[in-house]
């Protein structure tokens, strides 16, 4: 047998269709329920669902009195606020293309963003970078009053026409803007019901920022759109604090990277959290070791999911479903995923990339303005994940890793030849190699391997690195040594490199 899991498509989507309508579908039933508090640091402040609505429409006219019009590029540039889901919302509500981007990001990084879509728009905070945007600039004191204005109507129509853009990083080192299309949240009912189990009654407490895409829909948008409650941490709060937040507020679904759930059970005291039903986990492969201990400690389980930007998550472990812990789950319900090579789905137990159909529901719409590096990532019709896996007879998949050097760094994927190409323009800097190492049990940085002039030192490097490079991306490690391995070809062998690192941190030869 193949490597094909193929339950049935899913359902359709209605036509026409909006996608912030979509997420707030409930919103009129429940008008006076909370649908998201900021909590921790010792303060609370809430927002009803009607509260919420009268923001996004209101933000949403505002965006069509300012002179836009559906199709228009609306980029965020906003600080880890309620205003980025606001505006997320709102831009998608008329009919407009929402960006939202890491606040993270260098000067440098955003004007490759604005020379690559050409934006009608961006909205910005204090404190983020904004670079030199072609376009009108709207501040946080101006979505003050435009949240205030009368309701815009939703801008209905073709459910597959672009409703945002998200960067991610690509292997050729320039990152990727990914097209989604508003059909894109009809299909994260696939996970509603495959992964998290999400009820209207629900609390999920999400521990990332606003700003993190995993946030904005596993923390926000999917929880807005069946009446559930979202709780976000405030901004600087101690993850030593969240054991008690979870308790005090009630939460009883809990989603986080695997770092965090890490730096939980490093914690002393009772992590006894009695309202808690499980734990969601993506971004990374979860360490079996953690899943064991969150267990024992909670007496809940961590569910975990696989997924990425282009698709977001459509293989996961679930309640109802009986997966093995050490895999990544089952393909969700409705999905069609296969295990592929160069001669397509390969047999069960065999290892190829995980691969999901063209026709799910959930898949981008395509890299903007690179038609050809998209139907590049396609193999007939399977889109190429680039991550390897093997399908188990009851459609389980089982990860072995990447197929390229591609790196995580806490959830973020990034490309070693992006960074290398940014630091490579540093003066002195002759030769640089960056990969992915494990510094110690299911702990790794992103290190940096460098020939340089004498002049160079690991510190003028880590400010080169902090001036053009988003924190995330920015190598942990920085080591200076004179060669580089390469394979017979005169490549760079950064499997090599890596693997004479660990060996030699491990105090072998």
């Amino acid at each position: 047998m193949l490597s094909v899991f193929d339950k049935g498509p899913f359902l359709p989507c209605p036509v026409p269709f909006n996608m912030a309508a979509h997420v707030l579908r409930r919103a009129e039933d429940c008008a006076e329920k909370v649908a998201l508090s900021v909590i921790g640091g010792g303060s609370e402040t809430s927002m009803t669902y009607g509260e919420l609505t009268s923001a996004v429409l209101g933000l949403a006219q505002g965006f069509l009195e300012q002179g836009l019009n559906p199709g228009d590029l609306i980029v965020l540039r906003l600080g880890n606020t309620a205003d980025y889901p606001i505006a997320h919302l709102a831009a998608i509500a008329a009919g407009m293309v929402s960006v939202p981007t890491s606040s993270q990001l260098t000067d440098p990084e955003v004007n490759k963003i604005y020379a690559d879509l050409d934006p009608a728009l961006v909205l910005h905070c204090e404190g983020v970078a904004l670079g030199n945007p072609p376009c009108p600039v709207l501040t946080e004191t101006d979505l003050v009053s435009l949240k205030k204005r009368p309701p815009a109507q939703f801008h209905m129509g073709d459910a597959n026409r672009p409703a945002y853009i998200v960067y991610t990083s690509g292997t050729s080192g320039q990152p990727r803007a990914v097209m989604h299309a508003h059909r894109a949240i009809w299909a994260r009912q696939m996970m509603i019901r495959d992964w998290y189990d999400l009820k209207s009654t629900d609390r999920l407490l999400h521990a990332g920022a606003f700003n993190w895409t995993f946030t904005m829909g596993t923390g926000l948008l999917d929880p807005w759109s069946v009446g559930a409650t979202s709780l976000i941490l405030a901004p600087g709060t101690d993850l030593a604090d969240l054991p008690d937040i979870l308790r005090q507020h009630r939460a009883t679904l809990f989603a986080a990277a695997p770092g965090v759930f890490r730096k939980l059970l490093q914690t002393e005291g009772a992590l006894t959290l009695p309202d808690l039903r499980h734990a969601l986990s993506a971004g990374e492969k979860l360490p079996a070791r953690q899943r064991e201990q969150w267990q024992r400690r909670t007496g809940t389980n961590i569910y975990e999911a696989f997924g990425m930007s282009e698709c977001s998550t459509f293989i996961s472990q679930a309640p109802h479903v009986a997966s093995d812990p050490a895999s990544l789950g089952h393909p969700q319900t409705g999905r069609k995923v296969a295990i592929v090579t160069s001669g397509g789905p390969v047999p069960l137990g065999d290892i190829g990339q995980i691969a999901v159909h063209r026709d799910d529901p959930g898949l981008m719409l395509g890299y903007v303005n690179a038609p050809a590096e998209t139907e590049a990532r396609f193999k007939g019709d399977w889109f190429l994940t680039g991550d390897l896996g093997c399908m188990a007879k009851n459609g389980c998949i089982h990860y072995q890793g990447r197929a390229d050097d591609m790196m995580n760094a806490g959830g973020f994927r990034v490309s070693p030849v992006e960074v290398e190409q940014a630091l490579s323009t540093m003066p002195g800097l002759h030769q640089i190699a960056v990969t992915e190492v494990e510094i110690k049990a299911d702990t790794h940085v992103i290190a940096a391997f460098f020939i340089a002039d004498d002049s160079v030192t690991i510190e003028s490097i880590e400010a080169f690195a902090k001036s053009v490079l988003a924190r995330y991306k920015q190598p942990r490690l920085f080591i200076k040594v004179s060669s580089l391995p390469t394979n017979p070809n005169g490549k760079l062998n950064r499997k090599r490199l890596r693997a004479a690192y660990e060996a030699s941190s491990n105090g072998s030869d």
